[in-house]
């Protein structure tokens, strides 16, 4: 070894002097070397410098100073003025109904969505964060819950989140969203009275989240049940702010839990104080280290640890919120109330405040809440402004704000039926698709019925008020925009009424109207026209002896069909208003029966003229009263007993007609009303089968529209074969009614199976159960009796299948146009008169026979067919 170099391993003297040490540091020169020998010299000379400086700088350094700060202090304002502007423009309300059973987990799966509402930090510096406000209203209507929704959050967002953690959930969205607490009436003033929350502990403490065991209760059952008994012009607001917190905010917190587990105060300012105060915090820290090296000593005390800081840490995992949550009652008194009425009304609301606060007592737990003031109250609710706020975890926030659990909530308006979302590949309204009405989950969009898929026909249900009317008016104004086909059967009157008023005037030229309230002459509609006599002859006793079934017996049956045939044989035109004078005129019988050729025609005949007239009187008599019933009314005999018809069904539906029947049963009676819409439906169903005749390819779509089909649903066919037939010949078929009641079991089996669009109206709880078959499992029958006006659960077909059942609400009917019933009122009776003009009336009963001319249809009537020969009638 050298012996330059030293030896590190050999002992060395230790230097004992200041001086010694900066000589064996090398820091003879140097502040630092000055601070080592003589310290306090040393901070004698810097607090001299310094005072040095400041007198000689602080003339400018001063001002420029506080320039600065009050720079800073004012674009701090302003940057969070415009940031809340920002989110005050264009806010929304979405007001939520909460469904018949309430998922406890929703809330935290809500509060977890809308973490993603935290913005990048370059976003955050240039508008803020956006937060949302969970809000409980009070009032004498009962308790709305609401979220307010800044502008800057996409439509829609938030609305679906909702319905996602709570399935059943109805939102409804107000822009712009209105105050929570209403302004006041004229010539009133209001008194509001409120207060803030705040944690009163370190926040990171939780407060309580967990309500189950032996006590389990809804955590906002105290607070929905403070202001029971809100009177009129009284009202009350829990607001809750809450934006998700950034990771700094978090990372902040997270350091303050750590000082608070080691036994130091969680802010600046109390570690300040500590170390202010010395002997204070020692003693902390010895405290909370002895409790720390017991624990090390104990293996399960280590590992339980104590509930404190389990619950410290328990609450630092997952995403948290910044929250403040305000409160407020408002009262409404007189602008010209007194001083005491002034001072019992504060007292009042002061004590309603008090319950609201007092309610959120039962969070605690490791933390609780504390009330503080709040000045100018309803203004600071009303503008939803926030700052800062206290940390609360994704199920601590949870606990707060949350649809309630309680299934009876006193005041609380639930959703009737849960919402639910349309399936995959859902039409939208076109030109080629009927428009049905708007989806009501999340964003509304226009849902339809394909014109291909309609030919599956559909079925509707809805009692009165229900919303069936405009779903059928919606349906039939597209037919008609769309150059289709459609014949309307109303047996209130009320949706004839509201077409005719919305109608695009180019309709005036297809009208063809029957109005059993209007004094003007209707088209004739005459039941005995046809091409096949058996067929027509047979429509018209079916219908008769289904209407009146229970006066209807086989004497009568035979009576009438002998008496329509023998009618039919003659080349005159027959219309019912001969059936009278047949049966009683015996010179008038004796002319129409001598040509009869069909000898068991002729032999019923022989034996009708053998009787007495006391018997033939008997026999005839329960035909003839039912017959004079309607024959005695100018509009039914002018209908359907004028003379050849005047109206062609088949045109109708080939080239875009519209036939409206409007056959009020308080203007006709039951019995009437049901004859006249089952003669228009036996002659539609006759022009549905006349395109047989016409290849597939050049059917034109039509529509069939029946309200109250029960009644009028009366021809010789099963139902189901009426269905098929008609998606065959494209005839798309609306069958509308009330009640399952209405519907025989024969006719209700055929309706289910073969009408396959289904749109169901709130419904008793009776049917419900029945058509829930149709809707399970995604509506349930507590779904559908609960469905609220214009609300409706739809299963389609789609594409040739049944789809998933879904909910929607139908569209409003469009405006009506002033005078527009008037003109194509005008325009039907104009088309009336031509055609009766240019179609021969028959005279008067009693009559003889026309000689035999040429059949009608070469007569070139409108409503005229071919007569074919009749093997009956003598040539």
């Amino acid at each position: 070894m050298s012996s330059r170099t030293p030896n590190l391993l050999s002992p060395q003297p230790f230097p004992r002097s200041r001086a010694a040490i900066a000589s064996a540091s090398g820091l003879e020169d140097g502040w630092f070397g000055d601070y080592v020998r003589d310290p306090g010299g040393t901070v004698r000379a810097l607090l001299e410098h310094a005072g040095t400086w400041a007198l000689t700088w602080a003339p400018i350094a001063g001002p420029v100073l506080a320039v600065a700060l009050a720079l800073f202090l004012v674009g701090r304002r302003v940057w969070r003025r415009r940031c809340h502007t920002r989110l005050l423009a264009h806010a929304r309300q979405v007001s939520v109904l909460a469904p018949p059973t309430v998922d406890p987990a929703g809330a935290a799966a809500l509060w977890s969505n809308l973490v993603g509402l935290l913005r990048p930090t370059w976003r955050r510096w240039w508008s803020g964060q956006p937060h949302i406000g969970f809000e409980y209203v009070f009032s004498d209507n009962g308790i709305a819950i609401q979220l307010w929704v800044p502008g800057v959050i996409p439509p829609g967002l938030v609305e679906r989140a909702i319905e996602a953690a709570w399935p059943g959930a109805h939102t409804h969205t107000t822009s712009p969203a209105p105050p929570p607490l209403p302004a006041p009436r004229p010539g009133q003033r209001r008194l509001v009275v409120g207060g803030q929350l705040r944690l009163a502990r370190a926040e990171a403490l939780p407060i309580r989240t967990d309500f189950r065991g032996d006590f389990a209760a809804d955590p906002i059952r105290a607070l929905l049940g403070a202001p029971v008994g809100l009177g009129r012009g009284e009202h009350a607001c829990v607001q809750l702010l809450a934006r998700p917190a950034t990771g700094r905010r978090l990372a902040q917190a997270r350091r303050a839990a750590r000082h608070l587990r080691t036994g130091r105060s969680a802010r600046l300012v109390g570690r300040l104080l500590d170390a202010l105060t010395p002997g204070v915090n020692t003693t902390r820290r010895s405290t909370s280290s002895t409790s720390a090296g017991s624990r090390r000593g104990d293996p399960q005390t280590a590992l339980e640890g104590s509930a404190q800081d389990r619950a410290i840490v328990a609450k630092q995992r997952g995403s948290q919120y910044e929250t403040v949550i305000r409160y407020a009652v408002a009262t409404q008194l007189p602008a010209t109330a007194n001083d005491t009425e002034v001072s019992v009304a504060r007292r009042v609301a002061r004590g309603r405040a008090h319950a609201l606060a007092a309610s959120f007592a039962s969070y605690t737990e490791h933390n609780h809440y504390t009330r503080h003031r709040l000045r100018h109250p309803g203004h600071t609710l009303a503008e939803r402004r926030m700052r800062d706020g206290d940390l609360l975890s994704v199920s601590e926030l949870a606990a707060l704000a949350h649809l309630p659990v309680d299934e009876a909530i006193p005041g609380l308006q639930r959703a009737g039926a849960r919402a639910v979302a349309p399936p995959p590949g859902i039409t939208v309204p076109g030109p080629a698709a009927k428009p049905l009405g708007l989806t009501d989950t999340g964003v509304p969009r226009p849902v339809g019925l394909r014109v291909a898929d309609a030919r599956h026909h559909l079925h509707v249900i809805g009692a009165t008020g229900s919303g069936k009317s405009t779903l059928l008016g919606n349906m039939i104004l597209d037919d008609v925009d769309a150059g289709r086909g459609v014949v309307l059967i109303d047996p209130k009157g009320d949706l004839v009424t509201d077409l005719l008023s919305r109608l695009p005037r180019a309709a005036g030229d297809h009208i063809v109207l029957f109005d059993a309230d209007s004094k003007a002459r209707p088209p004739c509609l005459n039941p005995l026209d046809g091409t096949d006599t058996d067929l027509t002859v047979d429509n018209l006793v079916s219908i008769f002896r289904r209407i009146y079934s229970a006066f209807w017996g086989p004497r009568t049956d035979d009576l009438l069909r002998a008496a329509c045939l023998t009618l039919r044989a003659q080349p005159a035109t027959a219309t019912l208003a001969d059936l009278p004078t047949l049966l009683a005129d015996s010179a008038f019988r004796s002319r129409v029966t001598a040509g009869i050729t069909d000898p068991v025609l002729r032999g019923f005949w022989e034996h009708y003229n053998e009787l007495t007239d006391a018997a033939r009187s008997q026999v005839i008599s329960p035909l003839m009263n039912k017959l004079r019933a309607f024959l005695l009314r100018p509009f039914v005999r002018n209908a359907i007993a004028a003379g050849p018809s005047t109206v062609d069904m088949a045109e109708v539906l080939d080239h875009g007609g519209i036939c409206l029947v409007r056959i009020p049963k308080g203007s006709l009676g039951e019995e009437t009303t049901r004859l006249i819409g089952s003669l228009v439906v036996a002659r539609t169903w006759q022009a549905t089968t006349g395109r047989a005749r016409t290849p597939q390819r050049h059917r034109a779509d039509a529509s069939l529209v029946i309200d109250e089909c029960h009644n009028f649903l009366n021809l010789p066919y099963p139902i189901e074969d009426m269905l098929a037939e008609a998606r065959a010949f494209r005839v798309a078929m609306t069958l509308a009614h009330q009640h399952l009641g209405q519907l025989p079991r024969e006719l209700r089996e055929g309706i289910s199976t073969n009408a396959r669009s289904k749109i169901f109206f709130t419904a008793s709880p009776e049917d419900a159960r029945d058509l829930a078959r149709h809707t399970a499992p995604r509506l349930s029958e507590h779904d559908l009796a609960h469905l609220g006006a214009y609300h409706a659960a739809a299963r389609l077909v789609l594409h040739g299948a049944e789809a998933q059942p879904f909910t929607l609400h139908t569209h409003q009917l469009p405006a009506a146009v002033p005078g527009r019933a008037r003109e194509l009122r005008a325009a039907a009776r104009r088309t009336t008169r031509a055609r009766a003009t240019s179609t021969p009336t028959p005279s008067t009963a009693p009559r003889s026979p026309r000689p035999p001319t040429a059949p009608r249809g070469a007569r070139g009537g409108p409503g005229a067919s071919p007569h074919h020969a009749d093997p009956r009638r003598q040539p």
